[in-house]
């Protein structure tokens, strides 16, 4: 039955695709955050539903004049020269049939993420894929937070199977990305119902972090916490909320959760902590050898002989920007970087721009949520595998988007104004010219 379901909504949803072509991105948004495939059992799990809806998705773009130019900034040209980068580095990884073999998977998220930048064109059109990704990722946050709260938190929490949330880690730190959101789309809501219920999930979504046991989360949560409270227009009020939280998660937390937090202090007790140390050195060594890196998905026992401390001890990079520098040496780490230090850069002058400007309200509001989530994942991607994720992706399109509606919506205010300004100068002028030739004729006349 769940086979059906999930086909026919995917039907549905190429259908009204053809007509508008943005509901493509907001299905396969749905596809990628959600995996309701993977929810099925049957004939479901493994159909190419995101594929299938790429393609219908290019095709109506074909005929739609919806579609957009894609915006060119300095954040979206660093962006393609990245991509650009990282297809160079396969070609001449240690292992270029992995590494290309990976790549594709990287550039068709990618692709998806650029058709985003060119399709969503207004704030209602965002909003409406805010949700979609808020449900989507919504819906594993609120179970596991009633989960965690019904066996006490004495078992850990698991993503969806075959995504990148699918580990206990990533799934808290795409969570922790998401609770801005939710915040976001609480504060523009009119009814009450809807407020309770995104209210509630961003509670339990919490929960589900506590139940995850990620010791990458409890380093990015404070850093949230902190962020949020800096941003915050009513610090008593968040503080006593903030604190509130706080007290409650950290008394509902079980013992092994206590213990797993505790190996952060105590790094040298716990070999996954040094196997991560090992692995980063591996990366740092990897990067100074190779001008392009060792290529995507190169972590392997031939690669670990060659530049790890402890060549046996073969671990995933669980840092995002160590995964990068060993998968694109030190280049594609600096464009890396570059390009989420120019999104917040972006988000800090759209606040700056926006805060007294009550006719770009939902605009500030949202671009405060998402430097909350930027730190969500830079805090804690610090300690995963998650460079190439999606949401961290779209975040940055957002960044863009946003950037483009507010650059579209300011000059139209400002024009009443200058053209104001300019028919004072002529009135002013015009009464000058006229003072001049009354004065001039008198003077003329007595002589």
């Amino acid at each position: 039955m769940r086979d059906i379901v999930i086909t026919l909504i995917v039907l549905i949803g190429c259908g009204y695709t053809l007509k508008r072509p943005y509901i493509g991105v907001l299905l396969w948004s749905w596809l990628s955050y959600m995996n309701p495939h993977r929810l099925a059992f049957g004939f479901a799990y493994s159909a190419p539903f995101a594929q299938i809806t790429a393609l219908v998705l290019l095709g109506s773009m074909l005929f739609s004049k919806e579609t957009r130019k894609p915006p060119i900034n300095s954040i979206t040209v660093v962006w393609f020269v990245f991509v650009l980068f990282m297809g160079i580095t396969s070609v001449f990884a240690f292992f270029p049939e992995i590494a290309l073999k990976y790549y594709e998977r990287v550039i068709k998220i990618q692709f998806i993420v650029f058709l985003t930048m060119m399709l969503i064109t207004d704030m209602r059109k965002l909003n409406q894929l805010l949700w979609v990704i808020s449900l989507s990722i919504g819906y594993f946050s609120v179970k596991g937070g009633v989960f965690t709260i019904l066996t006490a938190g004495h078992h850990r929490v698991w993503g969806p199977n075959d995504s990148f949330i699918a580990d206990n880690n990533s799934l808290a730190v795409g969570i922790l990305m998401a609770i801005p959101f939710m915040i976001y789309l609480y504060q523009i809501s009119e009814r009450k119902w809807v407020k309770y219920g995104l209210f509630s999930a961003a509670i339990l979504s919490l929960f589900t972090i506590i139940g995850s046991q990620s010791r990458g989360a409890f380093l990015a949560i404070a850093a949230v916490g902190l962020l949020y409270w800096l941003k915050s227009d009513r610090k008593l009020i968040t503080t006593l909320v903030v604190l509130a939280l706080t007290v409650l998660l950290l008394m509902f937390a079980p013992e092994s959760w206590y213990k797993r937090m505790n190996t952060i202090e105590n790094y040298e007790e716990d070999d996954s902590a040094l196997g991560r140390l090992n692995a980063w050195e591996y990366a740092y060594n990897a990067a100074n050898d190779n001008l392009l890196g060792v290529g995507l998905n190169s972590w392997s026992k031939e690669t670990f002989l060659l530049y790890a401390p402890n060549p046996l001890d073969v671990h995933a990079a669980h840092s995002i920007y160590f995964s990068v520098l060993a998968d694109h040496g030190w280049i594609g780490l600096f464009m890396f970087v570059a390009i989420f230090f120019m999104s917040w850069k972006t988000l800090t002058a759209i606040i700056k721009n926006t805060e007294r400007n009550p006719d770009l309200k939902e605009q500030y509001l949202l671009a405060k949520m998402l430097q909350i989530s930027l730190i969500a994942y830079l805090v804690g991607g610090a300690f995963l595998s998650l460079s190439y994720f999606d949401l961290p992706w779209h975040v940055v399109s957002f960044v863009v988007i946003l950037d483009r509606i507010c650059a579209e919506q300011q000059p139209l205010k400002a024009k009443p104004i200058k053209s104001n300004r300019v028919m004072k100068n002529n009135t002013e002028l015009h009464m000058q010219n006229t003072y001049r030739r009354v004065f001039f004729s008198k003077k003329s006349a007595r002589a």
